[in-house]
């Protein structure tokens, strides 16, 4: 019997062979089984939290909503009834609302028309129509996050980034954002629109 120190070791094609034969279904059972799930990003979760334990201590509550781009705004426009009178307001976030928050948003520079009715019930949706100025023509709004506490009411657009090389077509975007059913209940609320520069402000009766 030969001594193992005196063995050839393999040829490196057969090497390269072996390998290659391990990584394939490794790949192919790693590609169907994974799960797609965003990675763990230990800082973000923290501080998102923060934000929730934060908001529920001030006794704020949060709805995420999203944001629609009608072909023809002005339709909606029209079928809403007894207009609110919308009012310039202080810029940025409420000052309850900025003291709370872990990090303050980015918002929209500032916002054209704002249309809304002044009174609505628990029973329907609230539909709010506007055109706001962004910062670049990189992002669009994608929705808003409205915070509730007590009979105040701030909304906070949000933005989504375009992909790849694609710009918005003007900094100015018109869209509608719709508060769900039942989520004002019944009495007379100030909503504050949030803008970096320049905010709106109206008020609405819920019956």
């Amino acid at each position: 019997m030969s001594s193992p120190l005196n063995r050839k070791p393999w040829p490196m094609k057969w090497v390269f062979l072996v390998i290659v034969a391990c990584i394939i279904p490794y790949t192919v059972l790693t590609l169907k089984y994974r799960k797609d799930t965003p990675a763990f990003e230990p800082y973000e979760d923290t501080k998102q939290r923060a934000n929730v334990m934060r908001l529920n201590d001030a006794g704020y509550q949060r709805i995420n909503v999203s944001a629609e781009r009608p072909a023809d705004p002005q339709l909606l426009v029209r079928s809403l009834t007894r207009l609110a009178t919308v009012t310039e307001a202080a810029a940025g976030l409420t000052e309850g609302l900025a003291a709370t928050l872990v990090e303050i948003p980015q918002l929209p520079l500032s916002f054209g028309a704002v249309t809304a009715s002044s009174e609505t019930t628990t029973l329907l949706p609230y539909p709010i129509v506007f055109t706001c100025q962004l910062g670049d023509q990189k992002h669009q709004l994608g929705g808003a996050q409205v915070f509730l506490r007590g009979e105040s009411v701030v909304i906070v657009p949000q933005f989504e980034p375009l992909g790849g090389e694609l710009t918005a077509r003007s900094k100015e975007s018109a869209v509608v954002i719709t508060l769900p059913s039942g989520a004002l209940k019944t009495g007379q609320y100030t909503i504050h629109l949030a803008g970096s520069q320049h905010s709106r402000q109206w008020q609405v009766e819920v019956r």
